[in-house]
């Protein structure tokens, strides 16, 4: 079985982190992949800490095996629920669109494990100063809110710029994407679109479906001009966004034709406004499956690839 410092840093069986999605890691879904021995995370997104703290909660009442919460730096409720985490004594938190310094000393005294997402090596070098226990190299393959560097590009550069443990995120769906993230240096994964398809995901069907049937070319990025660029389906949404944004409409407005646009999709599943953050791997995601299954699978598949890897070597 694969093994690495990640386990015994955090207590869980396989170095996989579910990412923490906005509207998507409830309580229920990061439970089920904790108990499949990853590392399930609660998504704070833009709730309030009373949300937090319920998901918590959930997590507790399911189980007993470490989870995290994953905290969403540009959200207004950012202060309250960095509070909150550490109220509650969280084995984990991850970070996430933005700086957390003003956080870490916090997180720490509270002896939370602060593992930031970092799309730079620039910040790499700042929470590794800041007492970070890991951190989450994340490549702009993936969904939601993305860097300018390639997980390929990425990883690597983390992994000589830190002496922390590196997870890789971005592009990554099953065990080929696992070893390819070890040889590129990292000590684990962490996986979002793929757990959009988990028997235990709270999205309506119809993102499930869209996730499931999606194709190669099945995503694109809008928000540039705004700063926040974000990884979504091809949906009639972001084609219509992507016009305004380059069609001269001001930034004020352009903000406002994004809000609430993801919840339409994850609790509504409405085809025409919503916004179905995704991955570039989508089209490596065919079939729905407990959380657990898809844990397991990805680790397990990894195996014999990492073995036969000598094989490349004369």
């Amino acid at each position: 079985m694969i093994q690495s410092v990640l386990c015994e840093m955090l207590g869980i069986r396989y170095p996989v982190f579910q990412g923490g999605m906005a509207w998507v890691a409830d309580g229920k879904l990061a439970a089920a992949v904790s108990e499949g021995g990853g590392l399930g995370i609660i998504g704070a997104g833009n709730a309030p800490a009373s949300f937090v703290r319920e998901q918590i909660a959930v997590v507790r009442s399911i189980t007993d095996k470490p989870f995290g919460v994953n905290i969403m730096l540009l959200s207004p409720y950012a202060d309250e629920v960095a509070a909150c985490v550490a109220e509650e004594h969280v084995p984990v938190v991850t970070t996430g669109a933005g700086n957390p310094s003003k956080y870490m000393k916090t997180w720490l005294d509270a002896g939370i494990k602060v593992i930031p997402i970092v799309p730079s090596v620039a910040m790499a070098k700042l929470v590794t100063r800041l007492g970070a226990s890991a951190v989450i190299a994340e490549g702009g393959e993936s969904g939601g809110h993305v860097g300018e560097l390639t997980t390929m590009v990425l990883v690597p550069l983390i992994c000589d710029a830190t002496d922390l443990p590196v997870i890789a995120a971005g592009g990554i769906a099953d065990g080929r994407g696992v070893a390819a993230a070890f040889m590129l240096g990292a000590c684990g994964v962490q996986m979002g679109t793929r757990f959009l398809s988990a028997e235990e995901c709270n999205i309506h069907p119809n993102y499930k479906e869209r996730i499931i049937k999606a194709g190669d070319l099945c995503t694109m990025v809008t928000g540039k001009r705004l700063g926040h660029p974000v990884r979504s389906l091809r949906t009639n949404f972001a084609r219509n966004y992507s016009k305004a944004e380059y069609g001269g409409m001001p930034d004020e407005e352009l903000e406002a034709l994004g809000t609430g646009a993801l919840r339409l999709a994850v609790q509504e599943g409405d085809i025409q406004n919503g916004c179905f953050l995704s991955g570039q791997i989508a089209a490596m995601v065919n079939r729905v499956q407990p959380a657990a299954d898809i844990v397991r699978e990805v680790m397990e598949s990894a195996e014999p690839i990492l073995k036969g890897a000598a094989a490349w070597v004369k």
